[in-house]
């Protein structure tokens, strides 16, 4: 299921997994690269998320998208929501200041059949500069899509794995 508000994408899929095996995936730096679909996340740094304001560093490479000559860098995730097995969300610190500001995350939700995952991307909350840019959203519907399918596998597989 696809919901665009303005500013905000959602995509859903049913994953056949307990939310916990999910949010697994999901508060682990390394499950951020590992169900990665815009190619942009090459590595990670950091401990599995437990809360708000955790933090972990991410190792970019924006040619991933093709669309700006950034190269290779580093971000920092700033968690900004935190429900174990229920949701997790964030946004991006980097070079640019102030932080652009959109949000990413995912919200879980059992199902009989497993798990109701949500992801989003709001980008509602930038500034008027970085709008006038034309640029958002940065990760399209269909790359939300794809990292859902590669969540789905990814948890299939075991993740994680010791």
């Amino acid at each position: 299921m696809l919901v665009t508000v303005d500013e905000r994408i959602e995509i859903s899929r049913t994953i056949p997994a307990e939310p916990a095996a999910v949010f697994a995936v999901l508060a682990d730096p390394q499950g951020h690269v590992a169900i990665d679909a815009s190619g942009m996340l090459m590595d990670a740094e950091g401990s599995p998320v437990t809360a708000v304001g955790d933090r972990f560093l991410v190792h970019m490479d924006r040619e991933g998208l093709g669309d700006l000559p950034m190269g290779r860098y580093d971000v920092t995730v700033v968690i900004t929501e935190f429900q174990a097995d229920r949701e997790i969300a964030w946004t991006i610190e980097g070079q640019i200041k102030p932080p652009i500001g959109h949000v990413f995350g995912y919200r879980l939700e059992p199902a009989a059949d497993g798990t109701v995952v949500t992801s989003y991307y709001d980008w509602s909350g930038i500034s008027d500069d970085w709008r006038k840019l034309g640029i958002f959203p940065v990760i399209e519907e269909k790359s939300l899509r794809a990292t859902l399918g590669i969540l789905e596998r990814t948890v299939r597989r075991g993740y994680p794995r010791g």
